[in-house]
């Protein structure tokens, strides 16, 4: 075509050659788009390909990967029933605690009244003894097995 245009008269010539030059860019415009639509085909069905056969794959891993999933899930569930428990049982160690401390506490109490009575019973007759000389009928074996009394309540309550 380019050569008939060639050959015709000078004011159809050009209008003829800027039209075959639009036609051979739109041709060559059209060439470079089809190039590139087969080669994203191509590569589209590469890629299908390749998804395909590794969604097999895929779907095996997340089977696995769920189940690991679950595993975990249920035995972070059996710890958190563990440490529900502990809690219980501190909970109730606590309190048993409490209640031996509130027993002894009673116990140091009725010790140091009995302590403070046997106190006051051992002071009046010595002190009737210095201003009478007189032990108010008790020998020196009772005199002495009340001074060791004494003196066991005294290292009790150094205890407490």
């Amino acid at each position: 075509m380019d050569l008939e245009a060639r050959s015709l008269q000078p004011n159809v010539k050009a209008v003829l050659l800027a039209k075959l030059r639009e036609y051979k860019s739109d041709l060559n415009n059209l060439k470079s788009e089809h190039k590139r639509l087969a080669s994203a085909n191509s590569n589209q069905a590469a890629r299908d390909d390749l998804l395909e056969s590794g969604m097999a794959g895929a779907m095996s891993v997340s089977a696995n990967q769920r189940g690991r999933l679950m595993m975990s899930t249920e035995r972070l569930n059996e710890s958190s029933d563990r440490i529900k428990e502990s809690r219980r049982t501190m909970r109730e160690t606590e309190e048993l605690g409490v209640s031996i401390l509130q027993d002894l506490n009673q116990q140091r109490q009725s010790l140091l009244h009995a302590n403070d009575t046997v106190f006051l019973l051992l002071k009046v007759p010595y002190r009737h003894h210095l201003l009478t000389g007189k032990f108010e009928g008790k020998d020196e074996k009772e005199i002495n097995e009340e001074r060791r009394k004494k003196e066991q309540v005294k290292e009790i309550k150094m205890l407490f």
